[in-house]
């Protein structure tokens, strides 16, 4: 097998000053099942994220046709068929402790894949990587460049690197900026250099963010900035998945096994090809162990799987191992620690595993405290959808008038002024019956209209607003002592059987406030 010259730059054993100039990390493009796997997230995840905005959702005439929208002009989120008011604010913060569990979940059972495949760092650092190789080449080509004189080859071919960063950067702010107003309309404005100022101020940062963080920093961001690998640790244990390197099968590592073994030396199945760390994007040597660097993108199992191929060697000598299983293998090869590592005693005279190595059981996922992080994300997710299923799209709010409280009539009669507000959260017109429970003798009439007998009317209310209007309401003095305990407002829509009821009270000479 050819060997890599490829060294680890971001290996404790290396013992780096803790200021140093950065390093730069020239991965080889991986092939395998992982990285397809990984080219299937990132196809998906930016297709979600440059696409949504521009799919439309017929809400009627009422409402906007954008399926995702932040209408912050209107204090709306609209999600396909969910409709967010502010009061309806939980909701979020359901999925903020939703995403919450979802991340302790994830890294319980299988480490730190939302580091390795979904974050939007390695995406889009993926991305960038994908554009670097297709104009400067792999990764020997890359450090040729990168290190020979600057020619006009190289000009050419930075500076077209270097703008096609800059314009996914563009895209990437732009389609950002496209959440929050109507996409098309936006476009156009935006083009034609007439949206709002913060539009562009917007775009402008997250296109620098976007170049910074995924083509010049890259994984500095992972390393120093997120802190994500300081917590993970706290979420994993000895059954959770982690990229390892199995020394136990591995050791003693040499790129001359033919004439090792003829000289009767032992040697493990590691031939120092070095093909793990030149695909590693975090510059780290995984067959040094668990590290902080790592991502578990899990490009080493493709990369050492693809050499045990072509050396006829059964494939895992990188692999998802949990630390139990791990360590049970290493004794097994180490006769408990009593001596160093001997890769015969974990196989058989032809070569095969013996019974006793431990494999990966997709049933240890499955274990006490994933069931629990499941459990909790589950209800928090069972209780949010109950509560929007169940939610009332019909609010009804009652202002009683502070001056005056209340007005006494020329035949005793006692009058209090109310502003009521009815809420309809659905893009479309209702008629609304508001009516009084309460108070039988009490007569209600609206503002600016001819005087009722009678405790309930009919109003028209817009179609996902808030409707106001003013109404007085009026005790007879025989009558007054009806208001005692107070009365309620009941607004209720007759075709869709929604009702909210508010309670308040009815002021008269010797109980103003």
């Amino acid at each position: 097998m050819e060997r890599l010259e490829a060294k680890p730059i971001n290996a404790a054993r290396l013992g780096r000053p803790l200021y140093e100039k950065r390093r730069k990390i020239f991965p080889k493009r991986a092939e395998g099942r992982f990285r397809r796997f990984k080219w299937l997230v990132m196809l998906v995840t930016l297709s979600i994220y440059y696409l949504t905005p521009w799919i439309r959702w017929d809400r009627s005439a009422h409402a906007p046709d954008q399926a995702v929208l932040v209408d912050l002009a209107a204090r709306r989120f609209y999600f396909f068929f969910i409709e967010i008011w502010p009061q309806e604010f939980f909701f979020v913060a359901g999925l903020l402790v939703m995403a919450g569990f979802g991340l302790f979940l994830v890294t319980s059972a299988v480490g730190r894949a939302w580091c390795g495949y979904a974050c939007p760092q390695t995406v889009w650092v993926d991305l960038f990587l994908v554009v670097e190789r297709f104009i400067e080449g792999d990764r020997l080509a890359r450090m040729r460049l990168d290190t020979g004189a600057w020619t006009f080859d190289k000009v050419r071919k930075r500076v077209a690197k270097h703008a096609i960063w800059l314009v996914i950067g563009v895209a990437t702010g732009g389609a950002w900026i496209f959440y929050f107003a109507d996409a098309p309309t936006l476009m156009k404005s935006f083009v034609a250099l007439e949206a709002a100022p913060v539009a562009y101020m917007t775009v402008a940062t997250l296109t620098a963010t976007t170049y910074v963080f995924g083509g010049l920093m890259r994984e500095q961001v992972c390393t120093y900035m997120c802190p994500w690998p300081r917590i993970q640790a706290a979420m994993l244990d000895e059954n959770s998945l982690v990229v390892t390197y199995n020394d136990w099968r591995g050791e003693r590592r040499t790129r001359h096994a033919k004439r090792a073994a003829a000289a009767g030396e032992v040697v493990g199945d590691c031939v120092d090809c070095n093909a793990c760390v030149a695909v590693c994007p975090m510059g780290i040597d995984i067959r040094d162990g668990q590290q902080l660097e790592c991502i578990t993108c899990a490009l080493c199992i493709d990369a050492c799987d693809g050499v045990m191929d072509k050396l006829g060697r059964q494939r895992g000598l990188i692999s998802y191992a949990t630390l139990s299983d791990y360590s049970a293998n290493m004794a097994l090869a180490t006769n408990n620690g009593a001596i160093p590592i001997d890769p015969r005693r974990v196989r058989d005279g032809n070569g095969v595993f013996v019974q006793g190595i431990r494999d990966f059981d997709w049933r240890i996922i499955f274990r006490r405290r994933v069931v629990l992080y499941f459990g909790v994300w589950a209800l928090v997710g069972l209780g949010m959808l109950y509560a929007l299923v169940s939610r009332d799209r019909l609010e009804l709010n009652v202002l009683h008038d502070r001056n005056p409280q209340y007005v006494v009539e020329s035949d005793g009669s006692v009058r209090n002024g109310y502003v009521i507000k009815l809420l309809n959260m659905i893009p479309e017109p209702r008629r609304i019956t508001l009516s009084l429970d309460g108070m039988p003798s009490a007569r209600v009439r609206i503002a600016g209209q001819a005087p009722g007998d009678g405790q309930s009317f009919s109003v028209a209310v817009d179609p996902d607003k808030v409707t106001s209007f003013k109404i007085f309401v009026t005790l007879p003095k025989e009558s007054l002592v009806e208001a005692q305990s107070g009365f309620s407002f009941r607004a209720e829509d007759p075709s869709s059987k929604e009702r909210d009821v508010y309670r308040t009270n009815f002021i008269q000479p010797g109980t103003a406030k």
